[in-house]
């Protein structure tokens, strides 16, 4: 396979805040930390090993942005026995990575939607697994905090894709329409995670 020049800052970019996220918040909060937790959870421990997980999760979504633009993204090193120096084919990077970029996007605006349709008295959000919970404070971190990162993540995910894609030869022919198809899925994704968390949570006044 052919060395591929690609702009790299969204992936670098990318990877920075997928650490910070990871670092200052989930294993923070996997760690006994309570900033963002507005309330008394029913079961910690199980919630800080969830955190853990997700942290570690986000991590290597992080470093697997910089396979996109690293030599070890291209070629498997050498110290991986049997396999090293063999091309690492480009859609064992990017199809991962789009659909990273899809979930994150769509979870991030569901979640923006919702919180807003919360605090304008439309929808009222019930969240288990609090013994005491101030669900507004916890609305209000969602909605400036966590859903704004997971937005930024899946911008950077998908532009960082899109480079390395466009420097990917064989997938010259498809670029333009997959794109298209692709917007498609993420506006579509979307929309079923607003439709899952109204009709799951959703209590009319």
């Amino acid at each position: 396979m052919s060395k591929i020049n690609i702009k790299v800052w969204p992936s670098y970019v990318g990877c920075f805040w997928a650490v910070i996220y990871a670092v200052f918040v989930r294993f923070y909060q996997a760690a006994g930390g309570s900033i963002g937790l507005p309330g008394r959870l029913a079961e910690p421990e199980g919630f800080q090993m969830a955190s853990y997980i997700a942290g570690v999760v986000v991590m290597i979504a992080g470093f697997y942005l910089l396979g996109l633009v690293k030599p070890w993204g291209r070629t498997v090193p050498s110290w991986m026995p049997l396999i090293s120096g063999k091309d690492v084919h480009p859609l064992l990077l990017l199809v991962p990575m789009l659909i990273g970029c899809a979930f994150a996007i769509a979870h991030g605006v569901s979640g923006i939607v919702t919180k807003i349709l919360h605090l304008a008295g439309i929808i009222t959000i019930q969240i288990s697994g609090w013994i005491e919970l101030d669900v507004r404070r916890l609305v209000l971190w969602d909605l400036l905090v966590y859903e704004p990162w997971f937005i930024v993540m899946g911008i950077l995910a998908g532009m960082a894709a899109w480079n390395y894609a466009k420097e990917t030869t064989f997938l010259h022919p498809f670029l333009r329409r997959s794109a298209i198809l692709y917007v498609c899925l993420i506006i579509l994704l979307t929309a079923l995670f607003v439709s899952a968390i109204i009709f799951d949570f959703q209590i009319l006044n």
